[in-house]
């Protein structure tokens, strides 16, 4: 069992600011939160490395709502609720899709560029959507103009204040209540912000595995932190793999975006076949899970290391829509133009996270989180493509609100004391770290069998024996601490899940089994 914190500290003797509202992490459930907040209201902003190291900058796709004129907030739910496989809680789904609409207008009043035709917004399709509904702007670059433009709109409001390079270790807890957080700078120094309350928007843990579309940043640390301090995770074997990432020596694992098939892009294998109608009659705009499946056996059945993307089919629309993907492809020497490009699946986004109501609130007072990190029952068991941006926006905008009703009470001094830690020689911390992407890639990713998943658990508790006993002040090493508490808590999870479902695929269960598995994993500490 890890430890309830991870270093001891005094807070008294701790450099200390305060505030009324303590937001970590600075994607798009974030920032939403914080320009949700009153101009009396003094909020902190606090994340990890830079301002845009967050997974909302990398998004392609879009944002989906129902505000086509052709589409309906009911047939929107009725395609999140069908990819969710079973899992998806309706009340959340039915607040995310019925105040999808409101808040993409708060989006277009702030003044975020959505693409237009003419003076119409523009719309794609993505997979397993029965409509168009799927907002971008700028192309592909829709993520990274959102989070841009939230951020020069938050450099306005003097109530704000943004803490950058801070890396959330611990919760402070008094008498059962979240007051706040202990930060670890970059050189090593502590510091301690108290606050009313807390709202956790830290993203998702998709970078435990070996190829990963995220970013570093995206190791979990806020959902460890609350475990630690005692808040329930829900669901943390659903980790969706997205299908079409760039596979090639030397290149990162560039997502793809989805919308290119929905622009009319095909899958090709070696042999150079279309092959997802034999998997799927929605072929390529099958929901994730079945395609990054499909591909992963047609790359078993003609023993190659990916498939292909072709986008020579919508090569008229490269610079208009695709003008990110294009750059970056010409980088490496390829012109998806001419010619397709190799692809396979990467580990994307986890739908499991801090279990949390409607208005982010956790089962510990004073604590609240929203977007990735939170687990609201939205994505069910397989997050809808674009309903991420979506979830951050709508669940941010309401954590903030419900977060203000906190009471406010007198900072004490909060005390905590470990015992000693083993000592031992330098511990290589890369090292673990690569060893551990790699035994989550192999034994917990796209197909997984009891024998795999036992070898993973047995691996990463001894891994934790002599990592989690030691006190670091790195916040790489305080991160390892972190990935190795996640993974062990994944892996568990999927163990206990003897069935197949959604993004969770067991080889040895591939059948899904409603009566005894329609329901929530829980880890609680």
């Amino acid at each position: 069992m890890p430890p309830s914190v991870l270093f001891p500290f005094d807070t008294a003797l701790l450099p200390e600011r305060r505030t009324d509202v303590l937001i970590v992490g600075s994607g798009i459930a974030g920032l939403a939160a914080a320009l949700s907040a009153p101009a009396v209201v003094r909020v902190i902003l606090a994340c990890k490395a830079r301002v845009t190291d967050a997974n909302t900058y990398y998004a392609q796709g879009g944002v989906a709502a129902a505000v086509s004129r052709t589409d309906s907030v009911r047939q929107h739910e009725s395609d999140t609720i069908r990819a969710g496989a079973g899992l998806c809680d309706l009340k959340s789904v039915r607040t995310l899709t019925s105040e999808g609409p409101a808040a993409i207008d708060w989006l277009i009043k702030l003044g975020v560029p959505f693409d237009r035709h003419g003076r119409e917004l523009a719309f794609t399709r993505e997979g397993a959507h029965t409509a168009n509904r799927v907002l971008h702007a700028e192309g592909d670059a829709t993520g990274r103009v959102i989070q841009t433009h939230l951020l020069e709109k938050l450099a306005a409001r003097p109530n704000v204040r943004i803490l950058a390079q801070q890396f959330l270790v611990d919760l402070l807890v008094d008498r059962g209540r979240v007051v706040g957080a202990l930060f670890l700078s970059p050189s090593g120094s502590v510091s301690s912000v108290r606050a009313r309350a807390v709202i956790l928007a830290t993203g998702g843990f998709a970078r435990l595995f070996r190829e990963s579309t995220n970013p570093p940043v995206a190791t979990g640390d806020g959902l460890a932190a609350a475990y630690r301090a005692g808040a329930t995770l829900s669901d943390l074997e659903f980790v969706q793999f997205h299908p079409t990432t760039l596979y090639l020596a030397g290149a990162p694992r560039f997502l793809i975006s989805e919308a290119a098939r929905g622009e009319g892009a095909l899958l090709l294998n070696a042999k150079g076949e279309r092959f997802m109608r034999r998997h799927h009659p929605d072929a390529e705009l099958a929901p994730r899970d079945v395609v990054a499946r499909a591909i992963l056996r047609e790359m078993q059945e003609t023993k190659t290391t990916s498939v292909f993307l072709d986008m020579r089919p919508i090569k008229h629309k490269m610079n208009s829509r695709f003008p990110t993907i294009r750059g970056v492809l010409h980088a490496f020497g390829l012109d998806p133009r001419h010619q397709p490009i190799p692809v396979r699946p990467a580990a994307h986004y986890t739908m499991g996270g801090i279990e949390t109501d409607l208005l982010g609130r956790t089962g510990l007072k004073g604590l609240y989180a929203a977007g990735e990190s939170a687990m609201a029952g939205v994505h069910g068991a397989n997050r809808l493509a674009s309903n991420s941006l979506l979830e951050g926006l709508v669940f941010g905008r309401r954590a903030i609100r419900a977060a203000l009703d906190e009471p406010l009470s007198r900072p004490r001094r909060i005390t905590v004391r470990l015992n000693v830690r083993r000592e031992g020689p330098d511990l290589d911390v890369e090292d673990v770290r690569i060893s551990l992407r790699s035994l989550l890639s192999r034994h917990a990713g796209l197909e997984r069998t009891a024998e795999g998943l036992e070898e993973a658990r047995k691996q990463i508790e001894f891994w934790e024996r002599y990592t989690l006993a030691r006190q670091f002040k790195s916040p790489n090493a305080v991160e390892l601490q972190n990935m190795l508490i996640l993974a062990e808590l994944l892996v568990r999870s999927a163990l206990w899940r003897k069935e197949s479902r959604g993004a969770h695929y067991r080889a040895d269960f591939p059948k899904t089994d409603d009566r005894k598995f329609k329901r929530h994993s829980r880890a609680r500490i």
